[in-house]
């Protein structure tokens, strides 16, 4: 007899709209506002605070906004393979997650804040230490803390359910109280790492062709440990 077959997910982009209107403020209203007026100033501008505090939604949303006016945005992080080259016609480079620069990326990042200041194009940066705590070179290092610093705080639990709720409605998905429960009582409050585990709950339910509840949660928790022991166990 034949099983049934498991029907494929489609390569569907689950990712949250990044715009400065669906960013949720929490207490960061003075950095947001002060953040969405620095353009056009070339003065460099970096954005710190931990995981999930919101830095890459904002760079997102900045370099969408730029691009809906026609223009080309330069963005190099510490994914980004090397060279990094800068474009003169670029009113703006970002660079993101500066703490996990290498010491090839840290040069090429402080190539890029010469010539960004020979042409005019702003430098906004992100990462998760201020820029004095930063692990980089000297030069860089004060490259970054040399303009305009602002740090975010991350949402506190009322807010993250919020974020998670609204997302849920935001794919005309019901998520239930007791699903919610566990994810903020059983993994860290981090919005970003959350998100990704929303992501695969909601292909999961899909594939499965299942609700999103608590069952089908636990089911898939279980599954990407299996998946992951099972791994573990062929490379010994």
């Amino acid at each position: 007899m034949l099983l049934p077959m498991k029907q494929i997910p489609l390569a569907i982009a689950f990712d949250a709209e990044r715009s400065f209107e669906s960013f949720l403020i929490g207490n960061n209203r003075q950095s947001v506002e002060q953040f969405r007026r620095h353009l056009p100033s070339t003065t460099p501008l970096y954005l710190w605070g931990r995981s999930g505090s919101g830095k890459s939604h904002l760079l997102q949303a900045l370099v969408e906004q730029q691009q809906m006016r026609g223009a080309r945005v330069g963005w190099f992080g510490a994914n980004s393979p090397l060279p990094w080259t800068h474009v003169a016609a670029w009113p703006l480079v970002v660079l993101d997650d500066c703490q996990a620069f290498n010491a090839d990326q840290q040069q090429a990042a402080f190539a890029l804040f010469v010539e960004a200041a020979s042409h005019g194009t702003a430098v906004v940066a992100a990462g998760r230490l201020p820029p004095v705590d930063l692990p980089l070179r000297d030069d860089l290092r004060t490259r970054l803390g040399w303009g305009l610093v602002l740090a975010l705080q991350a949402l506190n639990e009322a807010e993250t359910r919020a974020a998670l709720r609204r997302e849920a409605d935001r794919r005309g998905l019901f998520l239930s109280d007791d699903v919610m429960d566990y994810l903020l009582t059983r993994f860290a409050r981090d919005l970003k790492n959350l998100m990704a585990l929303f992501d695969r709950l909601d292909e999961f339910a899909w594939v499965n062709k299942r609700a999103i509840t608590l069952p089908a949660l636990k089911q898939m928790l279980l599954e990407s440990a299996a998946r992951a022991a099972s791994s573990g166990s062929a490379l010994t």
